[in-house]
Formats: C-alpha cells, sequence, structure tokens
C-alpha cells in the first residue's frame, strides 16, 4: 500500500524545505522529495551559501591593505586556495545537515530520489509511488544556457564549476553582468584572476536602479574588473588548457576574439521542471517555461501547487522561503499575504548593492510624481571608522504623500541595512516615518536615516 501524506512537496531548496516545515508545524503529515543525497537545493549546496563563503573569505584578502592603513600590518599573507575551498564545503555541510535535524525535530519524512507526477494526488519516486492530498512542485531553477555553447564544468563553467576551482585562473571570462557573474567574478578577481565581464546589454545589474548600477560599474572597475558591455558572445570554442571566445558588438556587429583560461556563463536561470511529467497532466505553463498558478499557488491541475523559481517573479531564496510558508498556511486554512513589492534584492560584492521596491526609470516610466533622498558613506561616521566610504543611500519617496516608494543601496553591509527599508515599505511608511526614528550612533543604518531626511531637503551630516 503506497504510504500516504497531507503534503508532499518535490525538491528540498529554500522554498521546499521550509514549505515542509511550516506545513508540518501546523500539525500535517509531511514528506519531502530531493533527487540529491543532500538537503538545501541549489542554494546551501552549490549556490548562496558556498558562494558568500568564498565572498568572505576572499574579501579578507583586500581588507589586509586597508587594515596596514589603520595601523594593523599583517605579514606573510598569502591565499591558500585549498584550506579555502575547504571552509567553503565545511560550511555547506553544516548548513545542509541542519536541515537534515529540522526534517527530524519535525518529524518531515525525507523521501531520496527523483520525482515524477502520475496523477494529481500521486508521485513516483524510484519503484515507489506516494500518495498526497497536496503535490507542491518546488524545484527550482539551473542554469540558463547559451546555444551552442557546451558547459564542461572544467574550462567553460557554470556558477557549480566557478565555485569549485582548483586553481584561481590567469583570465576568468564572466558572460552576464547580473548578480551572479559579478559576484564569483569579484571573488576571483580578489584572489588575482584578471577578470573580463562581456554583458550583451550597454548596463550591467539591469533590473536595478540605473545611478546605483554607473556607480556599481566604477567602483568594481576600480577595482579590476574590466566590462565589455553592448557585447554578444558569438562561439566559444576550448582550446588546449584555454578557451577563445568569438563577440561581436551588438551596435555594428564588428567581431573580435578574447582568450581565457575560464570562462563563467552566468546568462541568468531558468526554471528546473524537466522530467517532472507536467506536461502529460496538463500543468499549464509560461511561454518562458515557468508554472503558472493563481493567487493560492494553485497550478492547472487541482491539487498540485508550485512555489519559488518555478513560478513567475525574481528567482532569489528569500522570495521562495516566503512563497512555501504561505502556501503551508494557505493549505492549512490560514490567509497568509506577500508583498512581492517588499522582496529586496542584494548583489554580495564588496560593496554590497542592495534594493526594494521601484527604481527611478519604474517611477517615470509610471508617471508617478516622487522626490529622491541621497547620502554618501563619505559623510557616514561609522564608515569613515571602518575605511569603507564607497557608495550611497538612496531614498524614492511619493510627492505629496511622502510613502516610501523604493530604496537602494549600495555601500558596506547594505544587505543588512536595506531590511529597515523593507519593513518600512511593507508597512506603508513615509520616508519622514523612517526619519524620526532614532538611530543609534556610529552605526552605518544612520545613513539610512539621512537619507529620509534628505527626501525633504533636511539631511544633517552634509
Amino acid at each position: 500500500m503506497a504510504a500516504s501524506y497531507d503534503v508532499l512537496v518535490i525538491g528540498a531548496g529554500p522554498g521546499g524545505y521550509v514549505c515542509a516545515l511550516r506545513a508540518a508545524q501546523l500539525r500535517m503529515k509531511v514528506a519531502c522529495v530531493e533527487k540529491r543525497t543532500t538537503l538545501g537545493g541549489t542554494c546551501l549546496n552549490v549556490g548562496c551559501i558556498p558562494s558568500k563563503a568564498l565572498l568572505h573569505a576572499s574579501e579578507h584578502a583586500v581588507a589586509l591593505r586597508r587594515y596596514a592603513e589603520q595601523g594593523v600590518i599583517a605579514e606573510g599573507v598569502r591565499i591558500d586556495l585549498a584550506r579555502m575551498m575547504a571552509h567553503k564545503d565545511a560550511v555547506v555541510s553544516a548548513n545542509v545537515k541542519g536541515v537534515e535535524y529540522l526534517f527530524r525535530k519535525n518529524g518531515v519524512t525525507w523521501i531520496q530520489g527523483e520525482a515524477r507526477l502520475l496523477a494529481p494526488g500521486k508521485v513516483a519516486v524510484g519503484d515507489e509511488t506516494y500518495e498526497a492530498r497536496h503535490v507542491v512542485i518546488a524545484t527550482g531553477s539551473v542554469s540558463a544556457d547559451l546555444p551552442g555553447i557546451t558547459v564542461d564544468e572544467e574550462r567553460i563553467l557554470t556558477s557549480t564549476g566557478a565555485l569549485s576551482l582548483t586553481t584561481v585562473p590567469r583570465h576568468l571570462v564572466v558572460v552576464g553582468g547580473g548578480y551572479i557573474g559579478l559576484e564569483l567574478g569579484s571573488v576571483w578577481r580578489r584572489l588575482g584572476a584578471e577578470v573580463t565581464v562581456i554583458e550583451f546589454l550597454d548596463r550591467i545589474v539591469p533590473t536595478m536602479d540605473g545611478e546605483i548600477a554607473k556607480t556599481f560599474e566604477r567602483v568594481l572597475a576600480k577595482q579590476g574588473l574590466k566590462f565589455r558591455l553592448g557585447t554578444k558572445v558569438v562561439a566559444v570554442e576550448r582550446q588546449g588548457e584555454g578557451v577563445t571566445l568569438r563577440l561581436a558588438a551588438v551596435k555594428d556587429g564588428a567581431e573580435s576574439t578574447v582568450e581565457a583560461d575560464a570562462v563563467l556563463i552566468a546568462v541568468g536561470r531558468k526554471p528546473n521542471t524537466a522530467g517532472l511529467g507536467l506536461e502529460a497532466l496538463g500543468v499549464a505553463l509560461t511561454e518562458k517555461g515557468c508554472i503558472k498558478t493563481d493567487h493560492r499557488f494553485q497550478t492547472s491541475v487541482p491539487g498540485i501547487y508550485a512555489i519559488g523559481d518555478v513560478i513567475p517573479g525574481p528567482m532569489l531564496a528569500h522570495k521562495a522561503e516566503d512563497d512555501g510558508v504561505a502556501l503551508a498556511e494557505i493549505l492549512a486554512g490560514q490567509k497568509p499575504h506577500i508583498n512581492y513589492d517588499a522582496i529586496p534584492g542584494v548583489v554580495y560584492t564588496s560593496p554590497e548593492v542592495a534594493a526594494v521596491g521601484a527604481t527611478e526609470e519604474a517611477l517615470k516610466a509610471a508617471g508617478v510624481r516622487y522626490r529622491v533622498g541621497k547620502f554618501p558613506f563619505t559623510a557616514n561616521g561609522r564608515a569613515r571608522a571602518m575605511g569603507e566610504t564607497e557608495g550611497f543611500v538612496k531614498i524614492l519617496a511619493e510627492e505629496g504623500s511622502d510613502r516610501l516608494l523604493g530604496a537602494h543601496i549600495i555601500g558596506p553591509d547594505a544587505g543588512a541595512l536595506i531590511a529597515e527599508l523593507v519593513t518600512a515599505l511593507e508597512f506603508g511608511a513615509s520616508a519622514e516615518d523612517v526619519a524620526r526614528i532614532c538611530h543609534a550612533h556610529p552605526t552605518l543604518s544612520e545613513a539610512v536615516k539621512e537619507a529620509a531626511l534628505a527626501v525633504e531637503g533636511r539631511a544633517l551630516h552634509i
């Protein structure tokens, strides 16, 4: 007799495992199917967590030069890449074991293997069949590819291969100027590689505020990253121990070549839905291959739901987690709500870049009248003490109501600083509300307060 569950989640990434845990908290009988031999999905195994381990470790190498200016001299410092990679692996292991513990603690059954939908409420994993009142698809996303380019994870890499290089490449070419490419490109630049970023558009991080993007490009260029914008990759070919890229200018088609030791293909991600049997069941997809759902995460087939990267919206781990919690609560009869305009995005370079809500470009296109408040980290006492004064905080507020519409930060610890502004936006706060809150001194968060004051032209420290 097939095992039966209230909820069966397919995929144990941030969306899937959080959905399973929340459903279990709500006293449902839950199972989670994962084809990897470890839990945590792409994020914990070969994405967010290992990349942050390398980003943090590599930042220390650069920080030592700054510390020397502050009177802390470190002699004989060198990079031990093998030890750095071992640290990364240890961090990953600890995190995935943590999810295993949470499953045991909450009574979630982990089914290891590849799932295939047989019918509504019926899922096959290997030779076994499982039944569930509710089936949740949370299979995440995979790296998008470029036509005609074969990834071997040795010289032609996705983010997975770029996280496991055993030597520092002399020259790394990054194809794609988005979050993933810039984060990993900055890691290898800090460790000594020459890094060239090739981007089809005429700017990097195209979804971010234009002023932030221009500043970001300038900062990264100062760190040694080179950019070839408005450039198309025509072909990538292995040549012995290296790689040759054939390029063409988007504007006039002028061709050129670039030689590299390795190439990172980072042109985005796509929903991971292959092999699930969606077509046979009639689960509707969008033109981009995402699973169509309603506001309750219900697909076109009753009893089958989808969350996270497989549905339209930003492909972010924290967005997937919010989806997972909301769906579990919906299945328990509750009425949760997610404000997708209050989902932050962060690029974990140094300095970090973080954003929430609307960009200036979006507000102009929509005809919204707004005011801007900005404050540079050069005028923040704590940033000066840290020797990290690149960047600024930018707040956009609706003219008249002063309601917060968007916030954008480039600077130290931007990923943490944005949380205050996410909260303000979520609760419909005004720029003045943020400005009236007492911020401890001396902290980086004072730059947020000052930017909010600057919306009305009354910043105090500039």
